[in-house]
């Protein structure tokens, strides 16, 4: 069994905009998963799947509006090292294949069905991999600043920056990025992004992902990366929705526009000029013109 950390029950408490009751699910390798399950009986599912270093708390503005409908359903998982979450306790866990496993088989472990993929950061480059593996379960893309990590493309510099300062800082100071990249948020929601890490052991998933972007084509990830990248192109037949946050300096225009490219029949993105890199605090109009175009 792998040692992990839990974070203590009391630090989700009072959390503004996030009073959701919360699930578990324990993995066949022991740790313990949490979600966000609204509208359990909707006969379509939102999977809303975050990136670095957020958790599910970065979809409380979007989780009311997509739940509205009544056959609607919303599930937003805390990956492992996240959130409510167990969080590993040797950063040497955190691999690609360890979170994409852990997300398959959480998908069929609730059995979802009639699936529209949320996702943006790490929520795409681990989500976007995942349709072709049960392409009978997924019906929808909504996809935010993201990637595929492919490996036979270049990092930017902007990513290498983001990387390099990552490494340099194990201890980041979450509240702190979280309110420079999202500067309308409160001080108490910035600190909610802190909830889930009472020191620094708390934190080795978030460290981690940068360094887990596939950088070269052998690099883990990068063949089922190109193998996703053929799906959306050829074979996905599902309606799609994008949207962008301008002002960021990694995944925005320039990425996106190229995914779109990708992605089979993807309409023109909505763009939104104020919105940086974590759209999901953007996340409103979002969701409603998301629904209004799938």
């Amino acid at each position: 069994m792998i040692e992990a950390l839990r974070t203590p029950d009391e630090r989700f408490e009072n959390l503004p905009g996030y009073d959701y009751t919360p699930h578990y699910l324990t993995h066949p390798n022991g740790l313990r998963m949490h979600y966000v399950d609204v509208g359990q009986t909707g006969t379509r599912t939102f999977l809303c799947l975050h990136g670095q270093p957020t958790w599910s708390y970065l979809y409380r503005r979007m989780i009311p509006v997509l739940s509205r409908p009544l056959d609607h359903r919303v599930v937003a998982p805390d990956l492992f090292g996240f959130g409510r979450s167990d969080k590993p306790k040797e950063d040497a866990v955190y691999t690609f294949d360890f979170h994409r496993d852990s997300l398959l088989h959480f998908i069929r472990a609730l059995d979802l069905q009639n699936i529209t993929l949320v996702c943006q950061d790490w929520g795409g480059l681990l989500g976007l991999t995942l349709p072709m593996e049960m392409p009978e379960r997924f019906t929808g893309l909504l996809v935010m600043n993201t990637a595929l990590g492919t490996g036979d493309q270049p990092l930017t510099q902007g990513f290498l920056d983001w990387r390099a300062w990552n490494n340099k800082n194990p201890d980041m100071a979450i509240a702190k990025l979280m309110k420079r990249s999202c500067p309308h948020l409160s001080d108490a929601e910035a600190a909610a992004y802190e909830a889930p890490y009472p020191d620094v052991t708390y934190k080795g998933g978030v460290r981690r992902f940068p360094n887990l972007v596939p950088d070269a084509p052998d690099a883990p990830g990068a063949e089922l990366s190109r193998k996703a990248l053929q799906f959306w192109k050829n074979e996905w037949s599902g309606k799609s929705f994008m949207a962008i946050g301008m002002t960021d300096p990694v995944l925005g225009a320039p990425v996106m526009r190229g995914l779109r490219k990708v992605i089979r029949n993807c309409p023109e993105p909505l763009e939104l000029p104020e919105a940086g890199h974590f759209v999901q605090e953007w996340g409103e109009r979002v969701a409603e013109e998301a629904l209004a175009r799938l």
